[in-house]
């Protein structure tokens, strides 16, 4: 599995299994002032229905004093917002989180660049929580 920034997605590996992962991200969003809408679990959801997946986890999260900003020019963000980061188990001995980067986000819906920082400090969070960081 690749570190590497593909198609607008940026994935780092983590330095704890999915459940650890998930859990201290969510502190650490809290912590920052951010709001988690919800916890999507993809291997309980897939266990509910008689099948099996490796742990997958979805966290979305956001704050509206940078999210807002995107969304007064392009109504349309709301499709990206909240931020998500899907945190999984590779079946390989690691665990992985990936997210959309910010430049991906802004492009997509040819929002300024100076709106960027809006986007940053969610991705220094999910940094803070990677052993092999892509950027």
């Amino acid at each position: 599995m690749s570190s590497q920034s593909n198609n607008g997605i940026l994935q780092f590996q983590s330095a704890f299994d999915v459940p650890t992962t998930i859990a201290k991200l969510r502190e650490a969003v809290e912590s920052h002032g951010a709001t988690v809408f919800a916890l999507i679990d993809f291997s309980g959801d897939a266990a509910r229905a008689g099948l099996t997946m490796r742990a997958e986890q979805m966290l979305l999260f956001g704050n509206p004093k940078g999210g807002t900003p995107l969304m007064q020019l392009e109504p349309v963000v709301g499709l990206d917002l909240p931020l998500k980061a899907l945190v999984w188990d590779d079946g390989h001995g690691a665990t992985w989180i990936a997210c959309n980067t910010p430049e991906y986000i802004l492009g997509r819906y040819r929002l300024p660049e100076a709106l960027a920082g809006n986007l940053a400090g969610p991705l220094a969070i999910l940094k803070s929580l990677a052993l092999k960081p892509s950027a």
